[in-house]
């Protein structure tokens, strides 16, 4: 009840402000151009339900830019964020609305809520076009059909915010002359508030491939067998509005990169140049820690050693926006032994979709790596087998990735009309820039 008065005052309160704001021409109708870069829509659904307004391809021509973000909260469900930015008439006006997705919501009771907020942060807007007065304007109170009250009442937690997940999976393929077979299980736990994030994960996955060839003389059957298991656990506190501190301990094995226990023991601190608070729209965080790393592996590796215990300093830069013009992120990464500064490895990753005018973009993606420490590597050349099954991590000094293109679109710049008409199952496959 709190939370819709609270909703309601903001309504009435922002059309007063912007009706007595400008005394420039206000349009017929009011057009929107609903931004989903970071995260899903369903446009297909808002544009049915939402009457009254023009959804533009072109965000220059509308009226009002909403920009929609979403994060992953504690609890696993999502925090939506929308800045509704005018334009035009509304040129210098900006305002923001944010609300919770539980982690059990349906994807009709996510779009739902995205909608009705969605409705909410137009009001002020619609309220100065020449439509209004052919709209309906409605405000009901919200209840949770379980519980019979206002289900955005904060309510007790009785698990105190901590989610357990466990699961299994496997999958199995086959034909004349191959067959591969994976199976793996998890078991996790984490608690997020304010103040603390704690998390204990436990992974285990087995994979074994056997492949039939003629090698000249016959008929060979050769088998790979990998597995693979890990517990990690860290522990994040908060400092202030700009720091964290954080530690971290792993505990693995994989016969792929030749490690039979591996034991990693990790303390850091992390700086935001900006408030934590405005991580929808902007992240700039660099990080550094010190790693200590007991490791005994199953061969003798290339400077002859079955056990070993190295010390690692890392520092990590990473920053992320999602404003009007598009989205950029840029992630930084190196790390190096103490003892010896020729053992490290260095990482660049870049995002960015930028929205140049109306329907004119452009993206790029990019990773680059450089690694000198892998003194896991077991001693010995691979076999063509071991190479080509991928049976043994073997030496690469760099690796790297990348992917860009351009998009334009032209034509109407409205898109009001919904027609799902022979869509059937290819209606998520619809690609849109």
């Amino acid at each position: 009840m709190h939370r819709s008065f609270q909703c309601i005052f903001f309504l009435l309160f922002s059309s007063s402000v912007l009706m007595a704001q400008s005394l420039k021409e206000a349009p017929a109708r009011l057009s929107i151009f609903v931004d989903c870069s970071n995260t899903w829509c369903d446009m297909t659904f808002l544009r049915s339900e939402i009457k009254g307004v023009n959804f533009t391809l072109d965000n220059q021509a509308a009226d009002v830019h909403i920009l929609i973000t979403s994060l992953t909260t504690g609890s696993g469900g999502s925090q939506f964020q929308l800045i509704f930015y005018g334009q035009h008439v509304f040129e210098g006006r900006t305002d923001t609305l944010a609300f919770d997705v539980d982690r059990n919501a349906t994807e009709v009771e996510s779009r739902d809520l995205l909608l009705f907020y969605l409705k909410s942060g137009l009001v002020p807007y619609v309220i100065r076009t020449a439509v209004p007065r052919t709209l309906n304007l409605d405000f009901r109170e919200r209840y949770d059909s379980t519980q019979g009250r206002d289900s955005n009442v904060t309510q007790k937690d009785p698990w105190d915010f901590w989610i357990f997940r466990i699961g299994t999976n496997g999958n199995l393929n086959a034909d004349a002359v191959y067959k591969s077979y994976r199976y793996s299980a998890n078991l996790s736990a984490n608690r997020t508030t304010e103040k603390w994030k704690y998390g204990l994960f436990l992974n285990a996955s087995k994979n074994q491939s056997s492949f039939n060839y003629d090698d000249g003389t016959g008929e060979v059957k050769f088998t790979v067998v990998n597995h693979d298991l890990s517990l990690y656990h860290y522990l994040v506190g908060s400092i202030n509005q700009h720091w964290s501190w954080a530690y971290d301990a792993r505990i693995s094995q994989s016969t792929f990169s030749n490690y039979k226990l591996r034991t990693e023991l990790s303390a850091g601190v992390e700086y935001n140049i900006f408030p934590y608070k405005q991580v929808n729209n902007k992240l700039f965080t660099i990080s550094y820690s010190l790693t200590a790393k007991d490791q005994r592996y199953y061969d003798s590796t290339i400077y002859n050693k079955l056990q070993e215990r190295v010390f690692t300093q890392t520092l990590r830069a990473n920053m992320t926006m999602n404003q009007k013009w598009g989205n950029l992120s840029i992630g930084l990464y190196g790390e190096h032994f103490l003892k010896d500064w020729s053992f490290f490895n260095l990482g660049v990753n870049a995002y960015t979709n930028i929205r140049i005018t109306g329907g004119l973009s452009f993206f790029v993606a990019a990773f680059g790596g450089v690694t000198r420490d892998q003194v896991f590597l077991p001693k010995g050349s691979a076999s063509p087998q071991e190479v080509l099954a991928r049976q043994r991590q073997l030496a690469s000094g760099y690796s790297y990735y990348t992917s860009f293109g351009i998009n334009y679109r032209f034509g109407s710049k409205l898109n009001n009309f919904v027609n799902p008409r022979f869509e059937g199952d290819n209606r998520n496959m619809n690609v849109s820039f």
